[in-house]
């Protein structure tokens, strides 16, 4: 495990936390005007379908281009935005009478409506899979209620907009699919925040040529507690690699609890509470590898390749299920590690037998991937692209 001692936690507030006056200033700043919607700020969809966007944007001035971002509490304004806006971008967002004015107001002002969805929540039919997948109890009928009205409701919002914008082609597809609208991709990736820590992270572990103090730690980083049967893939191959290797240690973030195969190893297993994405890029940097398990369905094919670019930016390589979006995010052996559920324990071992001149170089090489592919600073094409300014 790499010690991390010189890079100091992140005095973190969530920087989105503006008044409207403030973001309304944003949206003045150019002459095309992009507003960006979002229920309610946080952490996840939010940051990367509209903050990091706008963040962007509002750094190419060039582009003539600005953008802002606004929620259901900014209601009383709603017409002042549409009055300001060019494009509204609905991101992830259920329908209700406030969105469904909203649109209705850039409708009236000949304005376009875009949609912006990063998970497969849109289509009832995929909603059993949705909730099996995330091993929710489907014994409570509330949860089913509960669960179709969410999507129909996102569905809903989809078919008022013109057109639709994702994060990968397999998700865009089951958008055209259902929608019959056009649709775009737009990665997710790492805003300025994030790759400022990244940088000073990977150049400490440079500085230690990526030596440690001798064990080698396992991380699994979860966001939410609904990652439990994800995690589960993976736990036996765990317990059997800590069996065999005295110089492993895992250490798991978030949500997740252990089963009774991990229970012996207690004293071997950190836990993490949840961090804020500026503060786990460090986190991401002590350990050696990011285990990446995920069942096999339609709905994890259409989950994005953060995971595995928000620790190829630190230099800490990945071991991954092979789904559409990590298969062809991660190089097998050259920038991490693709393994089956079966392969699990075999892969681990793999990747914990190489040598530090090995691990070194593919780090490098995985970084240097992520930061091309996924950092802030090469997504304004793409993004310009998808609201059709280009």
């Amino acid at each position: 495990m790499l010690a991390l001692q010189d890079i100091l936690s992140f005095p973190y507030a969530d920087p989105w936390l503006q008044p409207v006056s403030a973001r309304l200033s944003m949206l003045y700043r150019c002459e095309l005007r992009i507003a960006y919607f979002y229920e309610a700020p946080n952490n996840s969809s939010f940051r990367y379908r509209a903050y990091n966007m706008a963040q962007v944007l509002n750094e190419s001035i060039e582009s003539n281009v600005s953008a802002s971002y606004f929620f259901l509490s900014d209601s009383a304004r709603f017409d002042e935005i549409a009055d300001a806006a060019d494009i509204l971008v609905i991101c992830r967002s259920r329908y209700c009478h406030q969105v469904s004015g909203l649109i209705t107001k850039f409708r009236a002002r000949r304005k376009r409506v875009m949609f912006d969805i990063d998970d497969l929540v849109f289509d009832t039919d995929y909603a059993h899979m949705v909730v099996t997948t995330l091993g929710l109890d489907v014994t409570q009928s509330g949860l089913w209620d509960d669960w179709f009205a969410m999507i129909s409701r996102m569905g809903q919002t989809l078919r008022l907009c013109d057109c639709a914008i994702t994060t990968n082609e397999f998700l865009a597809q089951r958008l055209a699919d259902y929608s019959g609208l056009p649709v775009s991709v737009v990665p997710n990736f790492m805003n300025k925040e994030q790759l400022d820590m990244a940088a000073k992270v990977f150049a400490a572990k440079e500085r230690v040529c990526f030596s440690g103090n001798g064990q080698i730690t396992l991380g699994y980083f979860s966001g939410s507690p609904s990652h439990r049967l994800d995690y589960a893939i993976v736990e036996s191959a765990l317990a059997d690699v800590l069996a065999e290797r005295s110089n492993v240690e895992v250490m798991v973030v978030g949500y997740i609890d252990h089963g009774p195969a991990m229970r012996k190893f207690g004293h071997r297993v950190t836990r993490k509470p949840f961090h804020d994405y500026v503060n786990l890029q460090r986190l991401l940097g002590t350990v050696e590898f990011n285990l990446m398990p995920l069942q096999s369905n339609a709905f994890t094919d259409c989950k994005s390749e953060l995971k595995y670019f928000e620790a190829a930016s630190v230099g800490t390589l990945s071991i991954a299920s092979p789904s559409f979006t990590y298969s062809r995010a991660i190089s097998d052996g050259e920038t991490g590690y693709l393994s089956k559920a079966h392969e699990w324990t075999e892969s681990i071992l793999r990747a914990i037998d190489q040598s530090t001149e090995v691990y070194a170089s593919m780090a490098t090489r995985a970084r240097e991937d992520a930061l091309r592919k996924f950092g802030w600073q090469h997504q304004r094409d793409a993004i310009l692209n998808a609201l059709q300014l280009t």
